[in-house]
């Protein structure tokens, strides 16, 4: 069957339009890719890319810039991505930027967000490494969040355990809550430390008083604090004194000892005072060795009037009288 004219018309129209579409939608989509403009390549490590895939959006400071090229293993903690960046951006992107994965919207697909430097460091070069920062993903929130509602009922749980314990005046806070005896108590201890605070105040004010007022010149308090060398006197002083003291207190010592040997001994000190009719012998002794020389000395002067033995006598006063002379 052959075909008309018309029909060869309307078929190589359609063929056109086919054609313009599907270049248009190359275009498009390699503009969105990037395939017709001219790319530099920059790349990031990262510890977990949460579901990012070659061929998403790279912007920076919310700009589109790029798409990401590639996604590889370096090793079992490291992911490089590989970014292709429009070449136009090759000056505004400094060394110092942050490279982090978030979601374009609520629930879009994974984007590369480039956040500028604060410094002033150089624009970047094809081929750099930049830092990156890895976001905490939603299920690492969720589990976090399911932890921390696990650990807040279990915590719910028992402060109302301890609040029941406290309603029932058991331990502590709970006899001091409802215990009134003993919050009058407390309260006592209270006052009474703050009243022993003060008094203690007052004693600290009075001490600073009586230090203020001595003279730490004159005074023997201040000779003492200030001159090292009266210091060292006194120190030699005091050292002295507790010499002195110990040899006292040695002396006494032997003192008491001599004592008591002459009360509980046998020498002549302790017959002389404990044997009483020895004292009363002693005593006659003496005292007739006194009458002894009274009628000795009468008798002297007897023979001193005698006429045989009465020149002698006057001889030797003579002869005194000369030598006094």
């Amino acid at each position: 069957m052959r075909k008309t004219t018309s029909e060869k018309l309307k078929l190589g129209v359609f063929v056109i339009i086919g054609l313009l579409i599907f270049i248009i939608a190359i275009y498009f989509i390699g503009q969105r890719q990037n395939i017709f403009a001219k790319t530099f390549s920059i790349s990031a490590n990262f510890n977990n890319v949460n579901g990012l895939i070659p061929g998403n959006n790279v912007r920076y400071s919310g700009i589109n810039v790029g798409t990401v090229k590639t996604i590889s293993m370096v090793n079992d903690s490291t992911i490089n991505v590989l970014m292709n960046i429009d070449e136009n951006m090759l000056y505004h992107i400094k060394k110092d930027a942050i490279v982090t994965i978030g979601t374009d919207g609520l629930v879009g697909n994974m984007i590369v967000n480039i956040i500028p430097g604060e410094g002033n460091a150089g624009a970047i070069e094809p081929g750099d490494v930049i830092k990156s920062y890895t976001k905490i993903g939603t299920s690492d929130m969720l589990n976090t969040l399911s932890v921390t509602n696990e650990n807040a009922a279990l915590l719910t749980a028992k402060l109302l355990k301890i609040a029941d314990a406290m309603d029932d005046s058991k331990g502590t806070f709970g006899m001091l809550i409802n215990d009134t005896i003993m919050a009058s108590n407390l309260k006592e201890t209270v006052n009474q430390f703050r009243i022993a605070s003060i008094e203690a105040s007052k004693t600290i004010k009075e001490l600073n008083t009586i230090i203020s007022s001595i003279n730490f010149n004159e005074s023997v308090a201040g000779v003492l604090l200030n001159d090292s060398i009266e210091a060292k006197k006194a120190r030699r002083i005091m050292t002295n004194l507790e010499t002195s003291s110990q040899d006292i207190s040695t002396v006494l010592n032997n003192l008491n000892e001599t004592i008591t040997n002459i009360k509980e001994g046998k020498g002549a000190f302790n017959y002389l005072s404990n044997d009483e009719e020895f004292v009363n012998n002693l005593e006659q002794s003496i005292k007739n060795i006194n009458e002894g020389t009274d009628k000795f000395n009468q008798n002297m002067e007897a023979f001193k009037h005698n006429f045989l033995t009465r020149g002698y006598f006057k001889k030797l006063e003579r002869q005194e009288k000369k030598i006094n002379k």
